[in-house]
C-alpha cells in the first residue's frame, strides 16, 4: 500500500513538473499570443509622416533656427511641435477617458491625504 502511494505521488509530481515546464516554454516561445490578435499594419503607412519630418528637417537646415514665435505656432497645431497631431485620438486624456485623473487632481488628492483631510 505504501509503495502505491509513493508511486502515485511521484507520478503526480512528474506530471506537475512537466506541465510547469510546458507552460514556461510556451510563454517564452509565443509571447505575442498574450496580446490577442491585432490587425497587421501596412509597411508604407509610416512613410508619409516620415517624409514630412524629413522635409521639415531640410527646411531648418536651409533656413536656420526658427524663431520662438514660429516654434510656438507649430507647437499649437497639435500635441507638440515634433509630434503635431499624430495619434492624438489614440492618447488617453481626462477629457476622453472616464477613469483618467489629471496630474492636478492627483497632486490635490495627495496633499489632502498628507494633511489628513481625506
Amino acid at each position: 500500500m505504501n509503495f502505491i502511494r509513493t508511486r502515485l505521488a511521484q507520478s503526480i509530481r512528474t506530471i506537475l513538473i512537466a506541465f510547469t515546464c510546458a507552460i514556461l516554454i510556451f510563454s517564452t516561445a509565443f509571447p505575442a499570443l498574450a496580446g490577442g490578435k491585432t490587425a497587421p499594419t501596412s509597411p508604407t503607412k509610416g512613410e508619409a509622416p516620415l517624409n514630412d519630418i524629413i522635409d521639415k528637417s531640410e527646411d531648418v537646415l536651409q533656413n536656420g533656427v526658427p524663431s520662438l514665435e514660429q516654434v510656438q505656432k507649430e507647437a499649437n497645431k497639435g500635441i507638440n511641435e515634433v509630434q503635431g497631431s499624430a495619434d492624438m485620438d489614440k492618447m488617453s486624456r481626462p477629457d476622453n477617458s472616464r477613469k483618467a485623473v489629471s496630474i492636478e487632481e492627483r497632486i490635490k488628492t495627495g496633499l489632502e491625504k498628507a494633511e489628513g483631510k481625506n
